[in-house]
Formats: structure tokens, sequence, C-alpha cells
């Protein structure tokens, strides 16, 4: 109190030389922070330091890292061992060499529209997410920096799998398709987290995020070439197939694998199909996403 006394006297006897009021260097000083504070954390920054923590946060999910990074290599494992490697698909090419792309869009989906979905609809439920959004962060920031997280670990998750089909099978990749591959991954994980956030506006409890998604998913990826070949489907269930963003995603990456493929590796109808799927999404998750609990929002 003695201290805070001399503070104040202190205070006065400046204000009664200057004119000024005895608050008034506070607010400037106040004033002065604020303006520096935007140019001290841009908006790089900030996306930044959210995709950090949510990069941390992932990590520490034993059952997010399981599925993401870990499920799509014992797949590919797996497959190879029970059903051999030879040759498969219309272009005859190794099993492997067509495993290696098609789990890599298993493991694109998996951290950019299946963990997310289940993340977000946990995090809504629970409240987190209207916290984040009460404090002074733009809401804008803390999608951009999740969405990045995810594009980031499903670059690795891919990486992974290359390496390991490499190295263990002997899957060659050109390197004139890498920047097919590479912008064919970023591009599809950025349109499905778009589709995860637009999806999780309809998902009401956190124990019907997963067996919703793993009920889309997995018919998506039987019919879309994932696991394996569709030239034997039903012509009807290849143009069911080819409406949805999935079998889109596993065809660029596939046709980097092709040994007859020319140029960079880039199918830019398929990047096209991805980028209508992201813009609806979009549309939606404007319309319908919320940052509040189901029952709070109804």
């Amino acid at each position: 109190m003695i201290l805070l006394w001399r503070l104040y006297r202190r205070r006065r006897q400046a204000s009664e030389q200057t004119g000024e009021p005895v608050a008034e260097p506070i607010r400037r000083h106040a004033r002065t922070t604020a303006r520096s504070q935007p140019a001290a954390h841009g908006a790089s920054s900030l996306v930044l330091h959210q995709a950090r923590y949510d990069l941390r946060a992932f990590l520490r999910n034993k059952q997010a890292r399981f599925f993401t990074l870990i499920l799509p290599l014992l797949f590919l494992i797996i497959f190879v061992s029970v059903f051999g490697n030879n040759d498969v698909g219309p272009k005859h090419v190794k099993a492997s060499t067509y495993y290696v792309p098609g789990l890599s869009a298993l493991a694109i989906i998996a951290a950019s529209f299946v963990n997310l979905v289940i993340s977000i609809t946990a995090l809504r439920e629970s409240g987190v997410l209207k916290r984040r959004r009460s404090t002074p962060v733009p809401a804008w920031v803390l999608i951009a920096g999740r969405t990045l997280t995810a594009v980031g670990v499903s670059l690795v998750s891919m990486t992974v799998l290359v390496l390991v089909g490499r190295f263990a099978y002997g899957v060659h990749l050109p390197t004139r398709t890498i920047p097919g591959v590479a912008l064919t991954a970023v591009v599809g994980s950025a349109a499905f987290c778009v589709l995860a956030y637009a999806l999780s506006s309809a998902i009401h409890s956190e124990d019907a995020a997963q067996p919703m998604v793993q009920a889309i998913m997995l018919p998506l990826y039987f019919i879309s070439g994932v696991f394996i070949p569709n030239v034997n489907l039903p012509s009807w269930l290849r143009h069911v197939a080819e409406v949805f963003p999935v079998q889109h995603l596993a065809d660029g990456l596939h046709h980097a694998y092709d040994p007859s493929a020319h140029g960079a590796g880039i199918v830019w109808t398929d990047l096209l199909v991805l980028g209508v799927w992201a813009l609806v999404g979009l549309a939606v998750a404007l319309r319908r996403f919320s940052w509040l609990p189901s029952t709070a929002s109804a």
C-alpha cells in the first residue's frame, strides 16, 4: 500500500507540472502497446503459434497418432504380406506400387478429415471451442492453425509411406512427378479439412463422430481404388465413386506412380474436382458451423 501511495503521489506531481490528468500517462502507454502489438505478432506468427499448439495436442493424443501415422503403414505391410506383390490393376504395376499411393490418400484423409471431424466435435461439445472463441485470437487464426497442422501431418504420414515403400518394397517414385504428388497432397488435404468443418456441423454428439465418419469413408475407400483396383466394379458403382473426392485424390496420387506418366504428374481434372468439393464444404461450414455445444446452440 505504501508503494502504491508513493506511485500515486509521483504521478500526481508530474500531472501538476505538465497539466495532464493523472491517468493520462497510463492511457498513453496502453495505446502505444496496442499499436505495437499487431506489428510484433503478425498474422503469420499467430497462425504458426496456433499450429504449434495444435501439433502438440495431436502428438499427445495416442489414438490420433495411431490411426493417422501408424495404421496406413500397417495396412501396407499387411496387404503386401497377405496378397503378395504381383502385378495388379490396368497398368500392371506391382501391388506395392499400387498400395503406396492409395494408402497415402488414406493417410491424408485420416489426418485432414477423420481425425479433424472427431477432434472438432469433441472440443465443441466439451466447451473448449467456445472458450477459444472468447479469446482475442481471431476465429480464422484458430481455423488456419488447425488446418496447417492437418496438412503438415498429412505430408509427414505420406512421406513415411513413400520411404517405406521405396526401401522395403522397391516402389519407385519418379523424381519428375514429386511436384505433382506434393501439390495433389496439399490440395487434397486442404479440401478435406474444409469438408471436416462442414461435416462436424451435422454431428451433435461426441460419441457419434467416429461411427459416422467411418460409415461414410469405409465404403468410399473400397469403391474409390484406395485398397483395391476398382476396374472390376460395376460401371454404375465406378460412376458413383467419381462424384466424390476420395477417388480423385487417390487417382491423382496413382498417376504420379504410373511408369508411363509424363510431365510433373499433375492431373488438373482431379485437382478441379477437389477444389469444387472444397468450395461446397466452405459454403456449408460458413452457414452451419458453430463454436457452441449442440445443447447451447439448439
